[in-house]
């Protein structure tokens, strides 16, 4: 069955996903974890799972656009924005949370910032939309929605409010 991704709720998909993240935690023992958001639409339900979770920590967030290994192929982002990491991530359980996991390349920057500012105890991946097509051996833990796209499809998250997937009509 084809879904046609801009019928997909997706707030009704980021209230599953704190469910869901809600249990891991509670599976892993984690009681206070900081939440970071990728820059732009990891961010924006990275804000809404922060608020359902009630997370104490402050929100961080990262632009991972000097850490990519491809931006000489697909071009520096126009609009990078300072990352802002309120707390130490030494020894911290960390939810890294971004909006779509495709390649897998934005992760691994991601992860490689992340490392820049210290040594996570452990951390947790939670995207909106897993699209397939890996090209690095990553998967996430939390995911509200999976779907097999062709490669030639993109899709994004328009927001900040309210938030919808989008895709091209190729």
């Amino acid at each position: 069955m084809k879904i046609d991704v801009a019928t997909i709720d997706v707030e009704a998909v980021i209230e599953q996903m704190a469910g869901d993240l809600s249990a891991e935690l509670k599976h892993k023992k984690i009681d206070a974890p900081l939440m970071i958001g990728v820059h732009t639409g990891g961010l924006w339900v990275a804000e809404r799972l922060h608020e359902q979770l009630k997370i104490a920590k402050p929100l961080g967030e990262i632009d991972i656009s000097f850490y990519r290994d491809d931006f000489t192929r697909i071009g520096l982002n126009p609009q990078v924005k300072p990352s802002n990491i309120p707390l130490s991530v030494e020894g911290e359980n960390i939810i890294l949370v971004d909006d779509v996991l495709y390649t897998g390349r934005t992760v691994r920057a991601a992860l490689n910032e992340i490392f820049d500012y210290g040594r996570p105890s452990s951390i947790t991946l939670v995207v909106l939309l897993d699209r397939g097509g890996r090209e690095l051996p990553l998967h996430a833990d939390i995911v509200g929605v999976e779907l097999d796209l062709s490669p030639q499809k993109q899709v994004k998250l328009i927001g900040p409010a309210p938030l919808a997937l989008e895709t091209n009509r190729n």
